[in-house]
């Protein structure tokens, strides 16, 4: 398989028909079509199968076998977008505190995340946030709150580390920690291995999915399944009953064909 980039089968994979431009309405309108086309999933881990982060792998994936895939290969491909179109998008590592007591200490950093330097300023980029994805890039600016289709968001920092929060029904809920060291591919694949393997993170136990639309937010966790409106607002609720369920729900909400049979999935969704 080829390592370049096949920039033309991504934006048709994405419905992306505009002409490209290291702006912010081009990053605006790639991050919303990647969002709503390709599904933040973690089958791979939840079937005990690798999650291979080299470009190739990634475009077969996402690209070829409509499929979506977890952080580590959302923004590797959107960073790779990026670059070619001229932007200048720095990788970066942070430390998820979705589920994490406010006074725990840190976790390992097993996200990825992208600041991109824009004539107005930089803006943070995320497509792969499965708890819960951003449906638009963030300017990096500290202390205000920013409204997007979907949700409110606020950037925070002290000593050096930022912080990621959205606001829920319940209040501001963290969602993750950050600074600015720079991360080379190696950090990404020790985090990759760590979050597919390890029985702490939730994607070996778990299976999580998230699609986010322009009006709507689809969640899958096991066998409940969800629609949110903006900042986590929920219009319904249900339990997947069969496996007939969550096929026709993985092909028609989240445009996913499974990798393998979706009784088996079903029956591990069931442990």
């Amino acid at each position: 398989m080829s390592n370049d980039l096949r920039l033309n089968d991504y934006f048709a994979r994405i419905g992306f028909r505009a002409a490209p431009a290291p702006d912010l309405p081009t990053l605006a309108a790639i991050h919303a079509a990647h969002v709503n086309t390709i599904p933040f999933e973690g089958l791979n881990p939840f079937l005990g199968r690798p999650v291979k982060l080299d470009l190739a792998s990634v475009q077969e994936k996402l690209l070829d076998n409509r499929r979506g895939g977890y952080c580590f290969e959302q923004n590797a491909l959107l960073q790779a977008v990026l670059g070619s179109i001229g932007y200048m998008a720095s990788p970066l590592g942070a430390r998820v505190r979705w589920n994490a007591p406010p006074d725990s200490p840190l976790g390992p950093r097993t996200h990825m995340l992208l600041k991109v330097e824009l004539p107005q300023g930089p803006y943070l980029a995320d497509v792969g946030f499965g708890a819960c994805v951003l449906d638009a890039p963030l300017r990096f600016e500290t202390g205000i709150e920013q409204r997007t289709a979907m949700g409110t968001y606020r950037l925070t920092e002290a000593d050096g580390l930022y912080t990621l929060s959205a606001k829920q029904s319940a209040g501001w809920r963290v969602m993750y920690v950050f600074d600015l060291q720079p991360q080379i591919p190696a950090d990404f694949e020790l985090g990759n291995w760590y979050t597919s393997t390890s029985p702490h993170a939730p994607f070996s136990s778990t299976l999580i999915m998230e699609r986010v639309a322009a009006e709507k937010r689809y969640k899958l966790i096991n066998r409940r399944f969800a629609i949110e409106a903006r900042d986590g607002e929920i219009i319904s609720e249900s339990t997947i009953a069969t496996p007939n369920d969550l096929g026709r729900i993985l092909d028609q909400t989240f445009g996913i064909t499974a990798p393998v049979a979706v009784d088996e999935i079903f029956g591990r969704t069931g442990g």
